[in-house]
């Protein structure tokens, strides 16, 4: 609907679209689903609401048209591929944490490392705690596009993460130690260190997502 309005007004960047009113009365549909569909044109940069101006386009014409064509013929992300970019990312965001981390970055850190510590010592589920630890590092990137990716990827990660397979045969121990391995680089500043401390603490994860794409070859 807002596609072929765009079109068939011929809007071009900067240029101001129809209030969600107006839009809702054309189109017959309620407000609703004008502002959801706007909100997703916002989310991937097409279009930009300010207070003062309403909305306007935020790319040309042909760009628009390009863009919204990739983002109608795209799939549900899958689980492999969320963690796999999650690994990417987390590859990246430690190393900035370990640069750029504060005394305050350090303190959240630490209470989220201490509260998966806690719930996986006492034996129940640590899911949630461990990703807060991972999204405590993402902050002290200070990259806010990195922790706005994290915090995308995260709740679909949740809701799909199967920890009776992907984490069977992990020791305590073992766990608690990749950790504590990871927040000590980021407190030293070793932002090599940080990011080998990483990987070694993916490093199952990233087995067993290769290792299900394979098997999902052969299907």
């Amino acid at each position: 609907m807002i596609r072929d309005l765009i079109n068939s007004k011929n809007l071009e960047r900067g240029d101001k679209l129809p209030s969600e009113r107006i839009m809702s009365e054309k189109f017959d549909v309620k407000r609703n689903h004008i502002r959801e569909a706007i909100r997703k044109l916002e989310f991937y940069g097409i279009i930009k609401s300010m207070s003062q101006s309403g909305t306007i386009l935020n790319i040309g014409l042909t760009g628009f048209n390009g863009m919204v064509d990739e983002i109608i013929s795209l799939n549900t992300p899958t689980f492999n591929e969320l963690v796999e970019t999650r690994i990417s990312l987390e590859l990246k965001t430690v190393s900035l944490a370990a640069q750029r981390r504060t005394e305050s970055d350090l303190k959240r850190i630490k209470d989220t490392l201490n509260d998966f510590k806690a719930k996986i010592t006492e034996g129940d589920d640590y899911l949630e705690e461990d990703l807060l630890f991972h999204l405590a590092i993402a902050k002290a990137s200070k990259n806010n596009t990195m922790i706005s990716l994290m915090l995308l990827i995260t709740p679909p990660i949740l809701a799909t993460y199967d920890r009776k397979s992907v984490c069977e045969g992990d020791k305590l121990i073992s766990e608690i130690k990749k950790h504590e391995d990871i927040y000590l680089a980021i407190e030293s500043q070793d932002t090599e260190l940080a990011t080998d401390m990483m990987k070694h603490h993916f490093n199952k994860l990233s087995k067993h997502i290769t290792s299900s794409d394979i098997n999902d070859s052969k299907k």
